[in-house]
């Protein structure tokens, strides 16, 4: 113990807080581990109690996530260095008492997860969620922040929104809300900077990535990122005046990191394991995604998440417009910015349809249930199994839906307008005031850029509030596109997964409600014995007894049920799949305006029509 309390007392004799400020310190001695040292040291404190927690929630995620159970050998001292004691009265809680008006209080974090919400630390890099990294306490959370770093490899940098301090591992917050919004990336990354002008006034966007690949590689996915950029800019008309005049694309792409991408006011950040050559710059339309949030979540904003709550759950009805949307963007922009063509473009608006017509989910909820449900689906998590596949939809994948919907309702009904419209209306009147819009302001905000409010209200009403089906055959045409079924020649009875174990067939997915199999009484967990006389022993073997029948026809499906045999009819149907393509005859010069109006010129067009092909 006296060790112990010299050693406190040299590092803190050397040391000079600003008063009333959070002063943070961190260093990576055990990164081959995991691990960090954290300090975090509380001054004027004014309480007899000072209350010490972690955040359970993190900005961009709706559900909780219980942060604190990566935190141990926590310990406290005064301002001398003096231990005090610690209760912990929650499992998300500490109160110190016995202090002198300052506490440092400190302890061990493990990290192994490099994605949007969690923090990893290794050899390689320093990923920090700020939430999942940093205690904070209660009646401070206005006091501004000094962060420093002690890196475990001199060659790491740091890409961060977070303002400099005095160093090159020092940095700065004006209160508790903004650095829980600043995520942190240690790590010999690379960086690609340009300037970006709006309203007379130059912003600078970096580019920092974490990878293995080429400086090649990483100059053409910046060039990508400028293209996309500039189309994002051109639906709002300007861009976000940026805090510090910076924006940061915070990427790691590297084996050991997971797919995600998330926002932040002025950053993002990318992850993922596969490397931007072997994805062919498929990341392109997570930054995509993401720096479109830089308006529509960030500014413009779902006045429920205002202000977050970092120690609870965060409920929306509005993330079908907040995620749905832009989503929906996301690669539309990419085709606008030629980094897409035309055919790719096409494929994906396939499977946007093929989702909104066949998520069994639309049978129970309307994309505002579906955004209420983001707190148990974002990442939550719970053991026991649920009824997803059936009782739920994504608000990301239906809202984009509701966006390739309504954009196409609005450009058809009202000529010269379309969906930038509404989303430039929700950035004028909301975005830039950062006023948080209201159920009501997004219906109502509609009605004002058609100049049809019950347009509006039948809008929402059918599909926002209802559960109505949207016609995206009619919808489509007039842009010279066909919805076409895909196969309706094969036989089919529903989407079907097995794990073989050893040659017994066992169903590893929940059943789609309305399927042949789920009308045959097929479970998850069941043993598939036969489908007619064919027993089924491997994936060749089904697909070989499903060849022997045609939709329409009609056999026995043999199953092993929790210990009981089942034998019964099913009625084979055609796979509803569909997919969305160029009308065979000519489009009309209109429906072709109406198409380069929605998604551009397509490059290779315009190439041919230049080499005079």
């Amino acid at each position: 113990m006296k060790k112990f309390l010299m050693l406190s007392l040299a590092m803190f004799t050397h040391t000079c807080f600003a008063n009333g400020e959070t002063f943070y310190q961190v260093s990576f001695d055990n990164a081959v581990h995991h691990e960090a040292q954290i300090s975090a040291t509380f001054t004027e404190v004014e309480n007899q109690v000072l209350e010490v927690q972690m955040s359970r929630a993190s900005p961009g995620r709706y559900a909780m996530h219980e942060f604190i159970k990566n935190v141990y050998n926590v310990s406290a001292v005064n301002s001398v260095g003096q231990p005090i004691n610690i209760k912990r009265v929650n499992p998300y809680q500490w109160n110190i008492e016995g202090h002198d008006g300052e506490v440092t209080l400190t302890y061990t974090l493990f990290g192994d997860r490099a994605d949007g919400t969690y923090s990893q630390i290794d050899r390689t890099h320093a990923h920090l969620n700020m939430p999942a990294t940093f205690v904070w306490a209660t009646g401070h959370e206005d006091r501004a922040i000094d962060l420093e770093f002690t890196p475990f490899n001199p060659r790491w940098k740091v890409a961060t929104q977070l303002p400099k301090g005095k160093g090159s591992y020092a940095f700065t917050a004006p209160n508790l809300a903004y650095f829980l919004d600043s995520p942190v990336e240690l790590s010999d990354h690379q960086v690609r900077s340009w300037q970006v002008e709006s309203n007379g006034e130059s912003q600078t966007i970096h580019l920092a990535v974490h990878h293995n690949g080429t400086d090649e590689d990483l100059d053409k996915f910046a060039n990508m990122a400028k293209a996309v950029v500039a189309e994002q800019i051109k639906v709002f008309g300007e861009l976000p005046t940026f805090d510090y005049g910076e924006y940061t694309f915070i990427a790691c792409y590297l084996p050991h990191a997971k797919g995600d991408g998330m926002e932040h006011r002025n950053s993002t950040i990318l992850t993922n394991a596969t490397s931007l050559d072997e994805a062919e710059f498929s990341q392109l339309g997570t930054l995509s995604h993401e720096f479109f949030h830089a308006w529509n979540v960030e500014r413009i904003r779902p006045a429920e998440l205002e202000p977050f709550n970092f120690i609870g759950a965060n409920m929306t009805s509005n993330l079908w417009l907040a995620e749905g949307f832009t989503t929906y963007y996301d690669k539309l922009l990419i085709k606008r910015a030629n980094e897409w063509d035309e055919e790719k473009f096409l494929t994906h608006l396939s499977s946007i349809v093929n989702q909104a017509y066949y998520q069994r989910g639309r049978l129970y909820l309307s994309p505002e249930g579906a955004s209420q449900m983001a707190t148990f689906v974002d990442a939550g998590v719970s053991v026991d199994r649920t009824n997803y596949s059936n009782n739920y939809f994504s608000y990301y994948t239906y809202g984009r839906a509701m966006g390739l919907a309504l954009d196409l309702m609005i450009r058809t009904s009202f000529p010269g307008k379309s969906l930038d419209d509404y989303m430039k209306q929700l950035w004028n009147d909301f975005g830039k005031t950062e006023t948080p819009y209201t159920r009501d302001d997004a219906r109502l905000t509609l009605g004002k850029v058609t100049g049809d409010q019950q347009f509006a209200d039948t809008f929402f009403a059918e599909h926002i509030y209802g559960r109505t089906k949207v016609d995206f055959s009619a919808l489509l045409s007039t842009a010279g596109l066909t919805i076409e079924q895909k196969d309706d020649e094969s036989a089919f009875l529903g989407k079907v997964n097995f794990n073989f174990v050893g040659k017994d067939a066992m169903v590893s997915n929940t059943m789609l409600v309305n399927s042949p199999l789920y009308q045959a009484g097929v479970e998850y967990g069941d043993q598939i014995v036969k489908l007619g006389r064919r027993t089924i022993r491997s994936q060749k073997l089904w697909h070989k007894a499903l060849a022997q029948f045609k939709p329409g026809d009609t056999t026995t499906i043999e199953y092993i049920q929790r210990g009981e045999t089942v034998k019964k009819s099913i009625t084979f149907i055609a796979d509803p799949a569909v997919k969305v393509s160029v009308q065979d005859d000519d489009i009309t010069d209109q429906q072709a305006e109406f198409k380069a109006a929605w998604l551009g010129e397509d490059k290779k067009d315009e190439q041919v029509e230049e080499a005079g092909i």
